[in-house]
């Protein structure tokens, strides 16, 4: 595959670069938060080169969010589908893109299925969340396959101190965590472990159609577990995690059962002076099975994984960062556990990562070749630059392209009745994506950031070939302009984001499905001298369009817009406890993420909290 860069971002790029500025490149900043999803290294947010959005464990309790999927749908950038309660398959789409076009990681590790190329955000409790980055925009140079939209990654909670969280709530909500830690000289261990159950409420309704609404209760209940065992010996920091999740989701006209395994062992330092590395070896597996009155079928895969990272410091100026990815995942689908593929495929990448400061200038180049034991070689690369303007305002650009690999279902499934066929002869899908950005700190606590993207993606794999067939048909336009917008003053915390965006089949003009044109959410919060806290959050959408497949021929249809206001509340109470009180959708509206299915009405959270010293 050629590399092109287009002439107009190169040009503006080197002019820029180069040009006098009066900024010196030592100029204090403030440091901010650190991210290191962005180009696999840690940086300051404010010396990334792209739309980054990064979530505390404080921004995580603050924000009393009753899942993770929630939480996410708040961010700029990203649209929740989710067909039915919780416990329900739960995706995103970041600016327009696919669902399988996110990349999320675990600690480091990959985590989409290989058998869907998704991530169901599901069965991941907040409670065992210590961390949230967001990355939007692609990031193949430094990721690989599947980071066309954009990559989320989710560090699992390392908590230092025990600590207690119990809650109970609407549609038979009752749940609990608990994490204990011990640390002895270089050795520090910590876990955690929890269960929530709901009774739920009807996962479909009328609009599913007459073989799919069942108008009962749909409950899931969801058991998990986390460690961490860590050890520093000499220069070499050396921690071994896991993590479980066994759920059990009921849905109208059946039952699944998903389990999730993951094991990551890490070792990181200092191998000389101005080189440090990263060893990372990871295994994860997902099984989902389910079980219908007339169809009982079931899907599992696995990855095994080796990511080694080495970064170099060239100069006080410049460093380079230099890698190899190799991973073996298989994939297994069954219906009446009769296996209708079994199979295994193997990638290997090669990364590098250049960025220098240059006055107030910053530069970034990425490119990385992967091989694929299916569909071959590719490549993909990215380039960036940033100009702080002056102290308070930076200007950046950035150009890259993506890729995604075809999952084991495209490729190999064998069809439901001879229809929905995989095709093993597909190729990966390709995206080139532009972007330029502001980041502006207005004034004492207060920052906004501007973004303009446009993508475009070919070889897009759909359903729609002879019998319904996988093949590489469509074309894609995804175009947007997000800002996202914080202020920190005293006892007052505000956040919010809006986005405008066409996401659209460039072949049809149809607007892509579920993908809102319009978004919106913003919090506000307020401390009172007692330690009382109130939250109100706001969260608006446009109306989108969707697919009524009991119409035939399927007809397209609009999902309305809404509104939807949520208010919370938090009390410290004496030694480390604290209570908390949330009501979602205060105004009890009814609204849609998916044709077909529910979303809870006006419900509540009481949680009690306590963490140890």
């Amino acid at each position: 595959m050629n590399i092109t860069l287009p002439s107009t971002v190169l040009a503006t790029a080197i002019s820029l670069s180069f040009a006098t500025s009066s900024f010196a490149a030592d100029a204090v900043k403030p440091i901010g938060s650190v991210v290191v999803t962005a180009n696999r290294v840690e940086q300051p947010v404010a010396e990334a080169l792209a739309a980054v959005t990064v979530l505390t464990r404080a921004d995580i309790e603050r924000s009393q969010a009753p899942d993770l999927a929630s939480l996410l749908a708040r961010q700029a950038g990203i649209d929740l589908v989710r067909t039915g309660g919780p416990g329900s398959l739960s995706t995103i789409n970041t600016r327009g893109s696919n669902s399988n076009h996110t990349l999320v990681l675990i600690d480091g590790l990959r985590v989409n299925t290989a058998v869907q190329g998704l991530f169901d955000f599901a069965h991941l409790p907040l409670a065992q969340i210590e961390r949230i980055e967001i990355v939007r925009g692609p990031r193949a140079a430094q990721w690989g396959s599947d980071a066309i939209g954009g990559v989320i990654q989710i560090f699992t909670r390392r908590n230092a101190v025990p600590f207690l969280d119990a809650r109970a709530g609407s549609y038979g909500h009752a749940g609990i965590d608990a994490g204990v830690a011990v640390a002895s000289g270089d050795w520090r261990f910590n876990a955690a472990a929890g269960r929530d159950e709901l009774t739920g409420f009807s996962a479909t309704n009328i609009d599913a159609g007459p073989y799919t609404f069942d108008a009962d209760t749909d409950g899931y209940r969801n058991s998990h577990a986390n460690f961490q065992l860590g050890n520093r010996i000499g220069g070499q920091e050396i921690n071994l995690s896991a993590r479980v999740a066994d759920a059990r989701n009921e849905y109208d006209q059946g039952v699944s059962q998903i389990r999730d395994r993951q094991l990551g062992l890490r070792v990181a330092g200092e191998l000389r002076p101005g080189w440090s590395h990263e060893l990372l070896l990871g295994y994860n597996s997902d099984r989902v099975d389910s079980v219908e009155p007339f169809f009982v079928y079931g899907f599992a895969s696995s990855r095994l994984s080796l990511d080694w990272l080495n970064n170099i410091r060239l100069d006080d100026r410049q460093q380079l960062q230099v890698g190899i990815n190799a991973s073996r995942e298989s994939g297994r689908a069954s219906e009446f556990s009769i296996a209708t593929y079994d199979l295994d495929r193997r990638n290997t990448g090669l990364f590098a990562d250049w960025s220098g400061q240059f006055a107030a200038h910053r530069l970034e180049l990425s490119l990385r070749h992967d091989n694929n034991s299916q569909f071959g070689g590719t490549s993909t690369a990215s380039a960036a630059w940033g100009w702080q303007v002056s102290d308070a305002v930076r200007l950046r650009a950035s150009w890259g392209q993506g890729f995604r690999a075809p999952n084991f279902n495209e490729l190999y499934y064998p069809g439901f009745f001879g229809l929905f066929k995989g095709n093993p002869d597909l190729d990966p899908e390709r995206s080139n994506s532009a972007e330029l950005g502001l980041d502006w700190q207005v004034g004492q606590g207060q920052s906004l950031g501007l973004s303009a993207y446009r993508t475009r993606v070919r070889d897009l794999i759909a359903f729609q070939g002879e019998d319904f067939k996988a093949i590489n048909i469509a074309n894609a336009r995804l175009d947007g302009v997000e800002a996202d917008y914080h202020f920190v003053r005293g006892a007052w915390i505000v956040a919010a984001n809006a986005g405008w965006q066409r996401a659209e089949d460039a072949d049809s003009g149809d607007a892509l499905l579920r993908r809102a044109p319009r978004k919106a959410h913003a919090s506000v919060d307020y401390a009172f001298d007692c330690g009382l806290s109130l939250g109100l959050d706001v969260d608006a959408v446009a109306a989108r369009p969707d697919i009524d497949f009991n119409a035939f021929p399927a007809e397209r249809i609009a999902l309305g817009g809404y509104t939807l206001l949520h208010l919370r509340a938090a009390w410290p109470l004496a030694h480390g406890w604290r209570f908390e009180a949330r009501v979602e959708n205060l105004g009890d509206r009814n609204y849609t993420l998916a044709r077909g299915y529910n979303t809870p009405g006006r419900s509540g959270t009481l949680s009690l909290r306590w963490e140890g010293h």
